[in-house]
């Protein structure tokens, strides 16, 4: 949607439901698949992109165009209500998650399915690490992380969300790169034996 149908439909929405129906169904599946990668939830996922549409449908009415595109406002309702559930300790919980895959492999699986699914079972394994070492960054860096590398946002986009200088959001991605580089490639010495 380009900027001037957004603008359209966000002044139609102030006073039409069926307007903010349009919105909800262009925004509804970037900021699940947002919140999904920074939470890795599905159940949890939803309830928050429920909460950024609840939210913005109350809050649309003082909404103003001063260089914040309707979508970069979608996502900075996200990236906030994502930061408050993870303030509340009460409701945080252990991302050491079962992988589940049970029940998928049939005595008729080829060996070539076989393959291919443990393949899948590597990669969901890196992702949840990934996911969990991402969880221990400071919440802007992990914002500025996915903003960049799941929702593939350009750094002014990024900065526009965030409410940051360009420069800013630089200076965070390159740190948390860097610590998730540490974590997930770790320092291998090389130690020699033989003395």
């Amino acid at each position: 949607m380009d900027l001037t149908q957004e603008e359209t439909l966000v002044e139609q929405a102030k006073s039409d439901m069926q307007a903010f129906g349009v919105l909800y169904d262009a925004y509804y599946g970037r900021v699940f698949s947002y919140a999904l990668k920074r939470i890795a939830d599905v159940h949890l996922a939803q309830d928050i992109t429920s909460e950024v549409f609840f939210k913005a449908l109350h809050g649309i009415r003082k909404f103003k165009w001063q260089n914040l595109r309707f979508s970069a406002w979608l996502y900075r309702i996200a990236g906030n209500s994502i930061a408050d559930y993870y303030r509340d300790a009460s409701q945080r919980k252990a991302l050491g998650k079962e992988l589940r895959y049970a029940g998928c492999v049939s005595n008729e699986t080829t060996e070539s399915e076989v393959v291919r699914l443990e393949a899948e079972l590597r990669e969901e394994a890196m992702l949840l690490r990934l996911q969990q070492i991402l969880q221990t960054l400071p919440v802007l860096q992990q914002e500025v992380i996915s903003l960049r590398f799941f929702e593939k946002k350009q750094l002014k986009e990024i900065a526009e969300i965030l409410g940051k200088k360009e420069e800013s959001v630089k200076t965070l991605l390159y740190r948390g790169v860097e610590k998730l580089r540490k974590e997930m490639i770790p320092d291998s010495s090389w130690e020699d034996d033989d003395g």
